[in-house]
């Protein structure tokens, strides 16, 4: 059970380092019919890089306005990565949790807390599914201690 089912944030919570200041990002990319499809972005786990895609949802979209983000990454049950965001994003319209799989990348809102999986984790309520990390993203995370997230080139 990962501990982003329990609902106190880990002793770690407050030494983690700010993100890097704010600058804006690329638009989603849009449908011919002018709706608003999924965002490459690319991820950089100590100097490699990992292309990844977030989901069109409002938290998403949030997140991406954030970008680029540079994180410093904590080790969370052998499962996951997380890291402490700077502002909580919007739920609109979330669902009440999710069950991640390996390489999602996701917002746990108890904790305002980006969270990265390179293992199975089960279900957990707070949890928002935003995107998901190509291939071999996962094996990268899982010896990652910093990750910056920008929109790709």
């Amino acid at each position: 059970m990962t501990a982003c089912t329990d609902d106190s944030p880990p002793s770690s919570a407050s030494s983690s380092e700010p993100a890097s200041p704010q600058a804006p990002t690329a638009p989603a990319a849009t449908t011919p019919t002018g709706g608003t499809t999924a965002m490459n972005i690319r991820l950089t786990l100590d100097g490699h890089h990992v292309a990844a895609t977030l989901n069109d949802s409002p938290t998403a979209r949030d997140f991406a306005a954030q970008l680029p983000l540079t994180l410093s990454l904590r080790d969370l049950n052998q499962a996951e990565k997380i890291a402490d965001l700077t502002r909580k994003l919007s739920t609109s319209g979330a669902p009440e949790g999710a069950d991640p799989e390996v390489g999602d990348l996701a917002y746990y809102a108890p904790w305002n807390q980006l969270a990265t999986y390179y293992r199975d984790a089960p279900y957990a309520t707070g949890l928002v599914i935003l995107g998901h990390m190509a291939d071999g993203g996962a094996e990268r995370l899982a010896g990652a201690d910093e990750i910056t997230i920008e929109a790709a080139p």
